[in-house]
């Protein structure tokens, strides 16, 4: 599946409010479905690339020999889910963001990871 097709299929999990891929070497998102006034996906991609830099920073710093399958941060209203994806020599990562009243996470966390495997760059 090709991105647009990726990210149209994370707006059909329950309670999706945006979506992203986002290239975390530059911060730039390389595609991104719904958002709106109160959730600029374009400055969500450049901030959670911040974080995911510093949580790869971290590991290394551990020495840690793991990998980051994704990062979740909760809000009084919202999930926001960063899931690290794996690609040849890719930067990316799928970011969904989530209404906390009518979302499943762990259902949520499940398709993204489908989605995840069948995602062709």
């Amino acid at each position: 599946m090709n991105i647009e097709t990726a990210l149209k299929n994370a707006m059909t999990i329950e309670g999706a409010l945006g979506a992203a891929l986002v290239d975390y070497g530059s911060g730039m998102a390389l595609g991104a479905i719904g958002g709106g006034r109160d959730l600029d996906l374009e400055v969500a991609a450049a901030g959670n690339t911040e974080v995911v830099r510093a949580k790869l920073r971290t590991l290394a710093s551990l020495q840690l020999d793991d990998e980051i399958e994704d990062i979740l941060i909760t809000l009084k209203a919202q999930y926001h889910i960063i899931r690290l994806l794996k690609t040849p020599g890719g930067q990316l990562f799928l970011y969904l963001v989530l209404d906390r009243e009518r979302a499943n996470l762990a259902l949520a966390r499940f398709n993204l990871r489908r989605i995840e495997g069948e995602i062709s760059l």
